[in-house]
């Protein structure tokens, strides 16, 4: 296969590109580098199976040749990225979907939509099924990024009812692991990064909302069992193990060792008070579930930081 994937020096789009790379396929990675990184795909140059387009997809898309799959996987992604980006991330979101669906209507392709669990809001149910509409607040400051992915959704339905385009959805719940930035403003790398200073270890609130995190490469292994199964519903890909985020910091400043103190802050703005995927779906349609546990998850990534500090 010839594969395009949008946002391919990002976090997951990295990854992406080395495992379709791996298993024998040819990429396309579309990148403008707002939160992506030449560095995350650096070792792929040179190699005749991967090509780097430096380009903003909002803008029309134009690949030589023939495609078989477009992953739309380009967007900032973290709170921090978003509220610094807002009207790109929703351009990105409308615009760069739109242009993305019409590269795959032009080249027959199968269209891959990396969507997010923010699409549920801050959830009023848990864990959080695929048929859940959501609790989102779309003039908050996080509807940026909520109703960006919300529209992208109902542009590739629409796309695949009235083009008769071969659409994916991924749902995608908090994964972590190599190659997410020190900056990045999420809680794995904000803690680790603290932890491994020894600075204050940041908790938002009172620490007792959840969160659940998936390690990359279970993430990655779902993401393309999905591409090769006709299902056009949206699909839940996450870690269902649920933690409460004071955990979550006790347990980083025991694998760190680090002597970092725990102070809490203000929880910002319609932060979610849950997050917990329903991978039913995912078990039973593409037999698959997370298999890296979070510890085992936890030290590969906190090695990665080690050799970026």
């Amino acid at each position: 296969m010839r594969v395009v994937i949008t946002g391919g020096a990002g976090f997951i789009g990295s990854h992406l590109c080395d495992y379709f790379i791996k298993k024998g396929h040819s990429v396309v990675c579309i990148d403008n580098l707002i939160t992506g990184s030449l560095e995350n795909i650096e070792h792929l140059f040179g190699n005749d199976k991967f090509l780097f387009i430096k380009h903003d997809v909002t803008n029309f898309i134009h690949v030589l040749g023939k495609v078989d799959a477009v992953l739309h996987f380009a967007s900032p992604a973290s709170p921090e990225d978003y509220l610094r980006y807002p009207i790109q991330t929703l351009k990105v979101g409308a615009l760069g979907t739109h242009k993305a669906l019409g590269l795959a209507k032009e080249k027959k392709a199968v269209f891959m939509l990396a969507s997010t669990s923010e699409v549920y809001g801050d959830p009023l149910v848990s864990p959080q099924p695929e048929e859940y509409w959501g609790n989102v607040n779309p003039v908050g400051p996080r509807g940026v990024y909520d109703e960006a992915k919300r529209f992208a959704e109902a542009m590739t339905m629409a796309y695949h009812r009235e083009h008769k385009i071969s659409v994916r959805i991924v749902r995608i719940f908090n994964t972590y692991g190599p190659r997410m930035r020190l900056n990045d403003g999420r809680v794995v790398p904000n803690f680790i990064y603290q932890a491994l200073k020894n600075k204050p270890i940041t908790v938002y609130g009172d620490g007792t909302q959840t969160r659940s995190f998936c390690y990359i490469s279970d993430l990655i292994e779902g993401i393309y069992k999905l591409l090769f199964k006709n299902i056009t519903e949206p699909i839940n890909l996450g870690n269902p193990t649920e933690l409460k985020i004071i955990d979550f910091a006790y347990l980083i400043k025991k694998l760190t060792g680090s002597s970092s103190k725990i102070v809490f802050k203000p929880l910002p703005k319609d932060d979610p008070r849950q997050r917990r995927p329903d991978i039913t779906k995912a078990k039973k349609m593409l037999r698959w579930q997370p298999k890296v546990s979070l510890e085992e998850g936890l030290k590969l990534t906190i090695d990665y930081f080690k050799t970026k500090i």
